[in-house]
């Protein structure tokens, strides 16, 4: 098997794609240390949404309250027959949501659509796609009555890449965390909060 410093080549392209894929530029972005144990060879990258010209130079912008996820690759060839092929993608995305919204019983299918639609729309081939969509509702008490009620929904996932375009992959998922986080899709599809409000969920 050729290398590139002690790394297959073909793992050694494909993490080169991820490296170099165009995200959305409401993320900050930073490669971090792969979880161990998991895979032979692996490269993880986190963002987090960025707004206001404070979170410009954050240097923990990666886990900001907007919206923050994680997206990992994996390289193991003795894992094709349980991956169905050589790589592996999982990634993770989660934002905090208005209470109102948290409360609609389809938003977890809604935030999972979206992952589906973001890989279909860019063209990313897969197989072996599985994950979960969870939504979280949370009410404080005693010393932390103040801080109210809240709603998050996060959303795990991996798949089997398929094809040589492995950019397109890290694309589909900063799309997926920009519209968890209640920003405009780039191509017109509806975020979490445009979707409540066209059907009239916003009135008292």
């Amino acid at each position: 098997m050729a290398t590139i410093a002690g790394q297959p080549l073909e793992f050694t392209a494909a993490a080169d794609q991820i490296r170099g894929a165009t995200l959305r530029r409401e993320l900050k972005m930073r490669e971090i240390p792969a979880p161990e144990r998991i895979a032979p060879y692996s490269i993880a990258l986190a963002a987090g949404v960025a707004r206001g010209a404070e979170d410009d130079t954050a240097d923990d912008v990666i886990d900001s309250a907007y919206g923050a996820g994680r997206i990992i690759l994996m390289y193991d060839p003795e894992s094709s027959e349980e991956w169905g092929g050589p790589f592996r993608i999982v990634c993770f995305a989660q934002a905090p949501l208005e209470v109102e919204i948290g409360v609609d019983p389809f938003i977890s299918d809604v935030a999972w659509s979206w992952l589906v639609d973001a890989l279909d729309s860019r063209g990313a081939n897969y197989t072996y796609l599985s994950g979960t969509a969870t939504k979280t509702l949370s009410s404080g008490f005693g010393s932390l009555e103040a801080q109210g009620d809240a709603a998050q929904i996060e959303l795990r996932a991996s798949w089997t890449p398929t094809g040589d375009n492995f950019a397109v992959h890290a694309e589909a998922w900063s799309e997926l965390l920009c519209l968890l986080a209640g920003l405009p899709h780039q191509e017109g599809v509806e975020s979490l909060t445009a979707r409540r409000t066209r059907q009239g969920l916003t009135g008292a």
